[in-house]
């Protein structure tokens, strides 16, 4: 009988603190080194140390890295980190961007709570608790909160559920719009009897506006006064009673009409939304010693085999065992060219297997493949939010009451002070006031105009963790790009060896159990055989080389920094491409040149740069200062920093951050891995080639899934684009109003007019805040 076991390919988080940057690579390099691990990131900046096992977590793996810690660094501080629980809740009917903003509010204040975040793009409210044992009780207040605040909200526990929790008949809401319409366009040639058109106009305005003037009563039972529905209640019913009937019938309409499009361009975003969780997966053929069995997903644990017919999608992240295929992976980075694999090649989570039959080890469950992290950043970018847009709910809070409290005085006052002043003329221009009080469309126009950008760019295999990021991408001065693997595309090939054949045959044994791009192409260009019980004594120096014992002679391979440390006299080498010396026994024995090659689109993607404004580049790296010369010059780089070590980089980076004039911010790019402190410490740290790496994923606020450097160029477009929508919404929006108050104040403009500009300008952002979702065309 077949028993399935769960194993997880876990990460765990530790803080480590009381580190130098130099003890902290040492750490990082052993850590890596132990045999049940398969990758780890260090933040200089947080001092969080990320730790990924290569299957289900050992019992005394964390004891192990404990030990290395102390080893290294006696006095430094290790404490794991446990995961803040957080679950989302789907909040079925939520629309109104104040009650959104409320809601997040409130939640945030409830003992217990470490953030709360609601998205009204996605209707969905996500909790973080201290602690998973306080969550249930705090998700149940958070639900009894929403409804308060908006009583229209459905709460549903699952995506699914709050997809199939509304039970209101769109048919009677339409028949009832429309029945109240045709009646009101009836009264309005009707005289006589005196009667018939206020009854006319009384039954309209209940089946157009007789939930808002309900939702309006129970918002006020709960103390809340001052939203949409009490505005729109409170104008429409002054004007019923100063005689106004077509007025107040008018306003509800348009204000109505206004409603279905908002609604119609929201409901358009939230469904790009759905479109892509479509890629995900729904079950797996999982490989059993009876046969082949249809499976969730969820239910797959690391190691189990899968199979993938054509035409499926891959349901997790795993390597091909059996089988050759085509894999479209445009639903991941945008590429729409087919990538061929084959045994030993590794597929990700929600590519499409277009021919072959292919069988997958899965080596990573399914919350932790490549597809599930994509979905969950695109879903939860709206909870970090924009400047522009916590401007907005920010002016929301004061504007609303301001323009209410200036009715009421504008109602009152001049009737006392201004003889033969009529209360009902002053009231009606107060009414005015009403209709265009409410900035409710102009509060969703904000954060859809950025949700659409970073849609937009998620199309372009861009991943964005949030608004704040897509903004500050319009202003980056400098870029600070990385070399190997961002600007160059990593793959190391040794062009030159000096000395004989010996120094390439004790270098590549020394490199054995390295898996540095350089290491291995030294052992490809060896060739031979290497006897791994002939290496002994083998230490890895970070920043600098590798030492090794081989066949009793002594190895040193790798820079001049390793050299000038165990005093040995060499000859330097300018050459164009990476050096490596080698030394034997102590004695300098030659040297090896490696070369990478440059990326494609990276001279064209700095010279799109500077067209665009962006006045200063400048690459970081660890190679010798003759190869990133080299790079820099062909590439047009304004500044370069070589034979820098990780720390090294840190602080080069500080530096510029100091240097820059005016309001640019600093953009850092690299690969997520090995520059996740460069990345951390950037104003955005974007990281190329997310697809498959988890810790570029982790590190930076910006994901590249492609490897391509011109990516960043249709990112700064898109966030320009962005920027732009959101403040023509801005200023038209409120310059609108502005006018209508001030026409409104002198009696110009009446009830029809406000309610046309409110409606139109309402309507006309939205709509703008749309053109967002389209990527900007043009050359890099």
């Amino acid at each position: 009988m077949f028993i399935f076991e769960r194993v997880r390919w876990l990460n765990k988080r530790f803080q480590l603190n009381g580190v130098c940057a130099a003890c902290a690579a040492d750490i990082e390099q052993e850590v890596r080194a132990l045999s049940d691990v398969r990758e780890v990131t260090f933040n200089a900046v947080s001092g969080t140390l990320l730790v990924e096992s290569a299957g289900k977590w050992p019992e005394g793996l964390s004891a192990d890295i404990g030990d290395i810690v102390r080893r290294i660094e006696p006095g430094a501080v290790l404490t794991e980190v446990e995961p803040p629980a957080s679950r989302t809740i789907y909040l079925k009917g939520l629309s109104c961007a104040d009650c959104a903003e409320r809601i997040e509010r409130k939640v945030a204040q409830l003992p217990g709570v470490r953030s709360a975040s609601v998205r009204p793009m996605t209707q969905d409210l996500t909790v973080e608790a201290d602690s998973a044992g306080n969550l249930p009780a705090i998700l149940r207040q958070a639900a009894d909160i929403a409804v308060k605040i908006d009583p229209g909200i459905t709460v549903a526990w699952s995506r699914e559920a709050g997809e199939q929790t509304r039970s209101e008949s769109r048919l009677w809401y339409w028949i009832a719009k429309g029945v109240g319409a045709a009646l009101f366009a009836a009264a309005l040639p009707v005289s006589s009897p005196a009667w018939l058109p206020l009854a006319l106009f009384v039954i309209s305005y209940l089946l157009i506006g007789g939930e808002v003037v309900w939702a309006a009563l129970k918002n006020i039972a709960r103390g809340k006064v001052f939203d949409e529905n009490f505005l729109m209640s409170l104008a429409t019913v002054c004007a019923f009673a100063i005689g106004e009937y077509p007025e107040a019938v008018a306003v509800m309409l348009f204000y109505q009409v206004g409603e279905i499009f908002q609604n119609a361009a929201v409901g358009r975003s939230r469904r790009s939304i759905s479109a892509l969780r479509k890629i995900r997966p729904d079950t797996a053929n999982l490989v059993t010693p009876d046969g082949t069995t249809t499976v969730p997903p969820e239910t797959v644990g690391v190691g189990e085999r899968i199979l993938v017919r054509p035409g499926e999608r891959v349901p997790l992240d795993g390597v091909v065992l059996e089988g050759v295929t085509s894999m479209d992976t445009s639903a991941l980075t945008g590429e729409s060219l087919p990538r061929d694999v084959q045994p030993g090649d590794t597929v990700l989570a929600g590519s499409i297997n277009q021919s072959g039959l292919i069988t997958v080890e899965v080596r990573k469950e399914f919350g932790e493949s490549t597809i599930a992290r994509i979905l969950e950043l695109v879903q939860s970018a709206g909870s970090k939010k924009a400047p522009a847009e916590q401007f907005i709910t920010r002016f929301s809070r004061y504007y609303t009451p301001a323009v209410v409290g200036a009715a009421v005085l504008l109602a009152v006052i001049p009737p006392l002070v201004i003889p033969g002043a009529a209360f009902a003329d002053w009231l009606n221009r107060a009414l005015v006031f009403l209709v265009v009080s409410c900035p409710c469309a102009l509060v969703l126009s904000i954060p859809l105009g950025f949700f659409g950008g970073i849609g937009g760019a998620s199309r372009q295999g861009i991943l964005v963790k949030g608004s704040s990021y897509l903004e500050v991408m319009s202003r980056v001065a400098p870029v600070v790009f990385d070399k190997t693997g961002t600007l160059t595309e990593g793959r190391f090939t040794v062009t030159d060896v000096v000395g004989g054949d010996d120094v390439l045959r004790y270098a590549a044994h020394a490199e054995i159990h390295s898996t540095h791009p350089i290491a291995q192409s030294i052992r490809a260009a060896y060739g031979g055989s290497l006897d791994e019980i002939a290496v002994t004594e083998l230490e890895e120096i970070p920043g600098h080389g590798i030492s090794a014992t081989v066949s009793g002679v002594r190895v040193l391979a790798g820079n001049a920094g390793l050299m000038e440390r165990e005093n040995v006299n060499y000859t330097p080498v300018r050459a164009a491409g990476t050096i490596v010396y080698v030394a034997l026994d102590g004695r300098f024995a030659g040297h090896i040149v490696i070369a990478d090659r440059i990326r494609p689109d990276s001279a064209e993607t700095i010279r799109a740069l500077k067209r665009l404004g962006v006045k200063n580049t400048v690459m970081l790296t660890g190679d010798s200062h003759a190869a990133a010369k080299s790079v820099a010059e062909e590439l047009g780089i304004d500044a370069f920093y070589a034979e820098l070590l990780p720390h090294q980089k840190v602080e080069k980076l500080e530096q510029l951050g100091k240097a820059r004039t005016g309001k640019g911010k600093l953009a850092a790019v690299g690969d997520g891995i090995n520059d996740a402190p460069v990345l951390a410490m950037a104003d955005v740290g974007i990281a190329m080639g997310g697809a498959g790496t988890d810790a570029a994923i982790e590190a930076a606020d910006i994901v590249l899934m492609r490897d391509e450097p011109s990516r960043l160029v249709s990112l700064i477009r898109i966030s320009r684009k962005t920027g732009r929508i959101v403040l023509q919404n801005i200023l038209f929006a409120l310059g609108v109003k502005a006018v209508i108050l001030l026409l409104g104040a002198f009696g110009v403009a009446t009830m029809w007019e406000a309610v046309f500009s409110d409606v139109g300008v309402a309507v006309l952002a939205i709509l703008n805040s749309m053109r967002a979702m389209r990527v900007p065309k043009g050359k890099i």
